[in-house]
């Protein structure tokens, strides 16, 4: 038996911020109200609608805030095992293409 994917839910009140750390390449998607998320390796904040999508890295940071409604539903659903090598790829390249224009420099 192998998994196939497997997602996880939150509900984030307006007002709080759930920090989380990213363990396995990832697709968020946004449910009820709309939602912050500061990422660790990134300096722009994305203001997410419902039904916004973001793939997330291995290993990065997240700060999760509703904004507007009382509450905002966020899932984070795993991709197949196959997916996950593609997407861990791509995250490799897009590493490359930063380190060669920020100049080595890395935001943490």
């Amino acid at each position: 038996m192998r998994e196939i994917s497997s997602s996880i839910a939150y509900e984030i009140r307006t007002g709080d911020t759930l920090p989380l750390k990213v363990a396995r390449s990832t697709k968020l998607t946004v449910r009820g109200g709309a939602v912050w998320v500061t990422r660790s390796d990134d300096t722009h904040d994305y203001f997410l609608q419902p039904g916004n999508t973001l793939h997330l890295r291995r290993g990065e940071r997240l700060w999760l805030s509703a904004e507007g409604a009382q509450f905002s539903k966020i899932t984070f659903s795993v991709p197949t095992r196959c997916d996950e090598r593609a997407l861990n790829w791509l995250a490799r390249i897009g590493e490359r293409f930063v380190m060669r224009v920020r100049g080595g420099w890395r935001t943490v």
